[in-house]
């Protein structure tokens, strides 16, 4: 673990990452001249300059601030380091909002060690919003100021509120899982990529399921969750932040009905 001096420097270098991501995302949102390239054949799995620019951004101040970590990054892979830490960034959680001009895309910055997440950072640029876990802290700042992150109580399954960014949430056998949840729960939502993680640490909503999750999706949402008094798993109640399947809660009610229904469906 960081001592306390290396815990205000990667702090303060997560701040940078998110104030370079900014300056640089910014002018491509909702621009009329903005394109997507696909990264993948089947499907649509689109990457924009943003992403790839604001990506080169963070590594370069991470090259001259943290030279010695390893960089985890979704559009230019990994970059190994020799100090037992990762930073895990995505420049751009959400890039087919993003390019579809809703505010729910969002930065995502983590600093991990071989346990996971230690501190985690997630940065809505248009907004204004920046959201933050670890080494002692659970806040946001955004209009309304600098506000405590705490995440809600526990709550019975049919009361509370639950997101997930695709329908589809995953294979047929995880789309049955995840609609026999929200089948119990209260409300609904879809489409609100790593901004919906971030309202649970908020306390704003109660659970998040998602699958084919990358490591770089979901470690910061973790951090910033965890440190909210919030809870991230697997499906199976274990580790989730090498990504996969994801169930995020607020509390423990919440997470251990959503769980009791997701650890039946079958393994791949």
């Amino acid at each position: 673990m960081a001592d306390i001096l290396d815990a205000k420097s990667m702090i303060e270098t997560a701040h940078a990452l998110a104030d370079a991501a900014r300056e640089v995302i910014l002018p491509y949102f909702r621009s009329p001249g903005l394109s997507a390239d696909n990264k993948h054949a089947a499907g649509f799995d689109p990457v924009t300059e943003a992403d790839r620019a604001a990506e080169q951004a963070m590594r370069a101040i991470l090259a001259e601030r943290r030279p010695n970590d390893t960089i985890v990054g979704e559009e230019f892979g990994t970059t190994q380091g020799s100090s037992g830490l990762s930073w895990v960034i995505d420049p751009i959680d959400g890039t087919r909002g993003f390019m579809s001009g809703t505010p729910t895309w969002g930065v995502l910055i983590a600093v991990s060690d071989d346990s996971g997440p230690i501190y985690g950072l997630i940065d809505q640029p248009y907004t204004g919003e920046r959201f933050e876990g670890g080494f002692g802290l659970s806040r946001m700042t955004g209009p309304h100021g600098p506000v405590d992150l705490v995440a809600r109580p526990d709550r019975p399954l049919s009361e509370s509120i639950l997101f997930t960014t695709f329908p589809e949430v995953g294979t047929p056998a995880e789309m049955k899982g995840f609609q026999q949840v929200a089948s119990q729960a209260r409300l609904t939502r879809y489409g609100m990529d790593c901004y919906a993680y971030a309202l649970v640490a908020a306390g704003q909503v109660d659970l998040v399921i998602e699958a084919g999750l990358s490591n770089y999706d979901i470690q910061a949402p973790i951090a910033v969750i965890e440190a909210a008094g919030g809870i991230v798993t697997d499906w199976q109640g274990g580790p989730a932040h090498q990504g996969g399947r994801v169930l995020a809660a607020a509390s423990k009610q919440q997470h251990e009905e959503a769980l009791e229904i997701l650890s039946r469906v079958p393994l791949d």
